[in-house]
């Protein structure tokens, strides 16, 4: 069996081996062209994003694309940027590692000069090389394995807290609700893994007994070995990392097989099709790790009308972030009065309390945010929705 680490890594070669280094050395655009964006300084400025548009976490790509679209529609309504209008260029990943190589360098020939997307972070992994090899900048707004910032890529910027941060937080919980025992259970994608490694490792040095991890494989619909080693080790609390649609039928299974502590899921898994999927009275005893969404944030009732007269429907998961990231790569081209590259990151490392959903932004020397803002949500037995139930400030 791979470890995560070479999980991880066999992600990064899949780069390299499907071409990351074609998109530098043959494909016109991105920042250093003439092709709409770049040094030339003229035309239209083209921002990229990466989403899921197809698969199961399709729904994501949605909220991203229409939060994106907003702060775009408002910066061009301002005048856009020294006189020129934001461009929002849009590919789906599908949260697959090969589909989003062929987007990231499609993205490249479309002459973007900064990414606004990223998602899953096994899809996001493997376009670091190439939007690095290309001069384009990451603004992250919802992909947040640690793995991201730990290449040490100069552009690659998280606006979404880090699986650390994410970890902490679940464990908050666990301290705070008396908790001494701990599972947690991932789908050995990049950013479940990541969150479960950093979840066992803060739980141990905060005391908590982990009765056990496992890892299954995503797409199946028959978690019966877990759900019942669940109700066998009976932990207080159980911490799904993956999405939804697996998560769904594991707390499903786990409880038909006699498992009833509590489940916490990350932010993977934090959309109402979760409910849908585990069915009525199987979420009753479910929690989140989540940032807040607009419907938790006093005051965003005029943002919120904004994006459903854009979208025809109420933001999701992902919409502020995405918003915010658009915002956030606007200002550092402004400030740097250019599209080119280093004067754009040095622009990122310099803005100070940027105001954004999750509050000031002012990035650390890891180009991550300096707080997480994680809180947890409940599901609302009426609709299914995540809404909040503590935002660990006690």
């Amino acid at each position: 069996m791979k470890t995560r680490t070479q999980r991880t890594r066999q992600i990064l070669a899949l780069a390299a081996a499907t071409g990351v280094l074609l998109a530098a050395a043959g494909c016109s655009g991105g920042l250093g062209s003439d092709d709409g964006g770049g040094t030339d300084q003229s035309g239209t400025i083209k921002l990229g994003m990466l989403a899921p548009f197809s698969g199961s976490e399709s729904a994501f790509g949605e909220y991203m694309q229409n939060g994106a679209q907003l702060a775009i529609d408002e910066i061009n309504a301002d005048g856009g940027i020294d006189g020129r209008k934001l461009e929002l260029q849009v590919e789906d990943d599908a949260c697959d590692a090969t589909a989003a190589v062929s987007a990231a360098n499609k993205l490249v020939t479309e002459g973007v000069v900064a990414s606004v997307g990223g998602y899953c972070s096994g899809a996001t992994l493997p376009t670091l090389p190439i939007f690095d090899e290309a001069g384009i900048p990451m603004v992250i707004p919802a992909a947040n394995s640690n793995e991201l910032v730990k290449q040490g890529l100069p552009g690659v910027f998280l606006i979404n807290g880090t699986g650390t941060q994410q970890a902490a937080a679940a464990v908050a919980y666990a301290e705070k609700s008396g908790m001494k025992s701990v599972a947690v259970i991932d789908d050995a994608t990049a950013y479940s893994a990541d969150l479960a490694a950093s979840f066992v490792t803060q739980a141990t040095e905060a005391g908590l007994s982990v009765s056990f991890e496992a890892t299954v494989t995503p797409g199946e619909n028959d978690y019966a070995a877990v759900a019942t080693q669940l109700a066998s080790e009976k932990p207080e609390l159980v911490y799904w990392t993956g999405y939804y649609q697996e998560g769904g039928l594991i707390v499903r299974q786990a409880t038909d097989a006699g498992y009833a502590g509590a489940f916490l899921v990350g932010d993977g898994s934090v959309d109402a099709k979760f409910a849908e999927i585990a069915g009525d009275g199987y979420t009753d005893n479910v929690l989140g790790t989540f940032t807040q969404t607009p419907d938790m944030i006093e005051g965003a009732d005029a943002w919120i009308a904004d994006y459903e007269k854009l979208a025809g429907a109420a933001p999701g998961p992902y919409s502020t972030q995405s918003y915010d990231a658009v915002r956030v790569i606007a200002q550092a081209i402004e400030d740097a009065g250019s599209t080119d590259f280093d004067e754009v990151v040095a622009a990122l490392e310099g803005l100070k309390d940027f105001d954004t959903f999750a509050g000031p932004l002012t990035f650390t020397k890891d180009h991550t945010l300096s707080g997480g803002g994680f809180v947890i949500v409940g599901i609302d037995p009426a609709s299914g929705a995540f809404i909040l139930e503590d935002d660990l400030q006690d």
